[in-house]
């Protein structure tokens, strides 16, 4: 009788863990999910009808970045990137998109605060988009108080305030300004960013590259000499890291583009631009396609396998490309 409780007991300890692993497992795959594209222009309008607000330049894109951080922090599972407990702290795929879509958020909101919402360099900044601004970058992984999601929100609430200012036609201190300089700034800041991102996906497979550092300027100089063949390769931990990261990228580009296209629609076809502004979007959209593959592979160019890294990089480097062209069009058009 003892010898049969002993092995009751010992066989419940046993499936217990057993349980709670599959229980881990099952909450992963539940959580390692990317929300769905949203419809930036039908969100704006949405918005203002229940905010009885007028929609006005800069609305769209405005509403677009709030819609964007509210998608970053309720979507299934909350926000990733600073959990510290099992299940959450094993997933890096959906952290690294966040960071990718964080990145952009960032890079948006300074530019409103900087370019969007001013006239010009001597004029005062929009007070609203001064708080925010330096709120979205805040610690992406700090877990204690103050957290990581408080500050986010806070900043939300300062882009609804200007945002309400925005819609206001009583407050001519709140300015969204269309012009095809802001848009010029903003678009090689994205420049900048694509670019990292493709080289990055294409080292993938390593490479050696020339040192073209310093090439253009005969009288250009460097803080630390380096050679003049560079190997470069991403280490294979990091390969899905970088691919979930571009994702998050192009996913919050593709929607900033739409807001953009609506609220810049003068500028853009004024310039010609439109089919070119309209091309960037179509190559980011690309990037979203289902991955039909249970991890990112990384075969060689031309091998068996295929790498997805180096797919993502054609998509990237060719929007990136058509970025180059459009800054040139609204510069020189």
């Amino acid at each position: 009788m003892i010898k049969q409780l002993s092995l009751k007991s010992r066989t419940f300890w046993i499936s217990v863990p057993s349980v709670l692993v599959l229980l881990c497992l099952a909450a992963m795959f539940y959580l390692n999910h990317e929300p769905p594209p949203f419809n930036p222009i039908a969100t704006a309008t949405l918005r203002a009808q229940e905010q009885h607000q007028k929609v006005v330049p800069g609305y769209a894109t405005t509403a677009t970045l709030i819609e964007t951080v509210d998608v970053l922090l309720n979507k299934r599972g909350g926000y990733l990137s600073n959990d510290i407990m099992p299940p959450w702290v094993f997933l890096d795929n959906v952290p690294n998109w966040e960071f990718g879509v964080l990145t952009q958020v960032r890079d948006l909101a300074r530019a409103m605060r900087n370019d969007f919402s001013r006239s010009q360099t001597q004029s005062t900044e929009d007070l609203d988009l001064s708080e925010a601004d330096p709120l979205f970058h805040y610690d992406s992984e700090r877990w204690f108080p103050p957290d990581t999601e408080g500050r986010y929100r806070k900043a939300m609430v300062a882009l609804d305030k200007y945002l309400a200012r925005l819609s206001s036609p009583t407050d001519p201190q709140a300015q969204f300004f269309t012009r095809a300089d802001n848009l010029t700034d903003w678009l090689s800041i994205v420049e900048k960013r694509l670019g990292s991102l493709s080289q990055r996906l294409s080292a993938s497979v390593g490479q050696a590259r020339l040192n073209t550092d310093l090439s253009g300027d005969p009288g250009a100089r460097q803080s630390t000499e380096s050679p003049d063949i560079v190997l470069v390769k991403t280490p294979w931990t990091q390969i899905d890291d970088v691919f979930y990261e571009s994702r998050g990228t192009a996913w919050a580009l593709v929607h900033f583009l739409h807001a953009m296209e609506l609220d810049f629609e003068d500028v853009l076809r004024k310039k010609n631009a439109t089919v070119s502004f309209r091309q960037i979007i179509r190559e980011l959209e690309s990037t979203q396609e289902s991955l039909h593959s249970p991890m990112v592979l990384n075969g060689s160019q031309f091998g068996l396998f295929a790498n997805h890294s180096l797919i993502m990089a054609n998509y990237i480097s060719r929007a990136n490309a058509a970025i180059i062209d459009l800054r040139m069009l609204l510069q020189e058009g």
